[in-house]
């Protein structure tokens, strides 16, 4: 055979073995960062659930998930392992890097309006325009079924639908 009809043939074996490669390093990665646990470091599982390692055996791992609730989880559940200022930044929203000369943020909008006693704007909670409208169409058509009622009674002496003519 000719090398050149071989050519198309190696170079895919080429990227399949460093295709293959690449993701050995990344599994034996993963696999050493997960030997390497101990207990108090913070983890991150596969779900995306932060805990806090309380024991590491051969395959299992127990995970404090909140004060007093313990769960265990297998090795290859856990994700990442957290340098301790990441998992605080994560999970108690500790963050060095935020301003701590005391500001405060307000819960509410008063302290934005300049004037915390100012007083509160007063808001009319009567009928609006269309509960009237509506109120004078009901009146309207009420108007015109009496009317065709008293046209009835007039022509033919109250007679409904139903009633016989004979007298």
């Amino acid at each position: 055979m000719d090398l050149i009809t071989l050519l198309p043939f190696i170079v895919l074996i080429g990227a399949m073995f460093l295709m293959t490669r690449s993701a050995k390093k990344k599994q034996a990665a993963a696999a050493q960062m997960r030997n390497d646990m101990q207990p108090g470091t913070g983890v991150r599982t596969i779900g995306g659930m932060y805990a806090t390692v309380k024991e590491v055996h051969d395959d299992t791992v127990l995970l404090e998930v909140a004060p007093g609730v313990h769960a265990v989880y297998a090795k290859n559940a856990i994700g990442a392992v957290l340098d301790d200022a990441e998992y605080n930044r994560i999970v108690h929203g500790d963050d060095p890097e935020l301003d701590t000369d005391g500001t405060v943020v307000p819960d509410d909008a008063s302290s934005l309006t300049g004037d915390g006693d100012a007083e509160v704007a007063k808001i009319d909670l009567g009928k609006d325009g269309a509960a009237d409208d509506a109120e004078k169409t009901e009146d309207a058509t009420a108007k015109d079924v009496k009317a065709t009622e008293d046209v009835k009674d007039a022509k033919g002496g109250g007679k409904t639908d139903g009633d016989a003519d004979s007298k």
